[in-house]
């Protein structure tokens, strides 16, 4: 039985008071949910004041972006270590990270080992863009980012990952993919590919999420798809009542 996993992620939003007020909203508003994780990926400068509001709840931490390295010359980064105690999760491979900071499958399996080794789980993006999805790209072309980001991963480290499935197309735009389609895709090219490489137990046993433009109106379509195990929230994480919503849908 895979628990639904509904994480938000600030991107480049919110200052420190800000964040906290946020969480403790969230917090509050979620403490009666059962039966889904709740995870909150804050900016790296607003970590510790989140994680100090959500304290002892059942509220996740994450983090946005993480490098490889443990330490060293690599002004503005941040490494697993100084996650390491903080946070629950960490976000690797968005497509903005993709499209913006050049990060490649290769990156991306560096980041997926490193997290994994230092006891952070990742939630691990994949996803097309337009022109991919209109040429029918779609299947083969996350299906090698799958094959990409679990190189060299054992059954059971595999099985630590949440893999989020996120069209470029749909993130922040207002465009959905249909729930029908964003599972035949997420079977299909995920959990088929993952099948293909550790058996079909262990593709059985990771959560997918699905990410791009979801808020508490179609939140629970995406969650009646069998292969969909919860969501990757952009823009309606950004505040408390359609945050809530959200999760509170997840549990319908």
């Amino acid at each position: 039985m895979r628990i639904p996993i509904i994480a938000g992620n600030w991107k480049m939003h919110k200052t420190i008071a800000e964040a906290v007020q946020l969480s403790r909203g969230i917090r509050e508003g979620v403490a009666d949910v059962e039966g889904v994780e709740v995870v909150l990926c804050p900016p790296f400068t607003a970590l510790a004041a989140v994680e100090d509001v959500i304290n002892n709840s059942d509220v996740g931490l994450g983090a946005q972006n993480m490098h490889w390295e443990e330490q060293g010359a690599f002004t503005g980064e941040i490494s697993p270590l100084m996650l390491q105690g903080l946070c629950d999760y960490v976000i690797l491979g968005h497509s903005e990270r993709r499209q913006y900071f050049g990060e490649t499958d290769e990156s991306v399996n560096k980041k997926i080992k490193a997290a994994l080794a230092h006891n952070i789980k990742p939630i691990v993006c994949v996803g097309e863009n337009l022109a991919q999805n209109e040429a029918g790209e779609t299947v083969e072309f996350v299906g090698g980012q799958i094959k990409g980001a679990f190189a060299g991963l054992s059954a059971a480290e595999a099985e630590q990952i949440v893999v989020a499935y996120e069209p470029i197309w749909a993130i922040g735009t207002g465009k959905t993919a249909q729930p029908e389609d964003a599972n035949e895709i997420i079977a299909r090219s995920i959990r088929g590919v993952l099948a293909s490489l550790y058996g079909d137990d262990v593709a059985q046993k990771i959560r997918v999420q699905y990410g791009g433009s979801v808020k508490p109106a179609n939140v629970e379509a995406f969650m009646g798809q069998p292969d969909i195990d919860g969501a990757l929230v952009g823009g309606a994480c950004l505040k408390v009542d359609s945050f809530v919503a959200i999760v509170k849908g997840a549990q319908q």
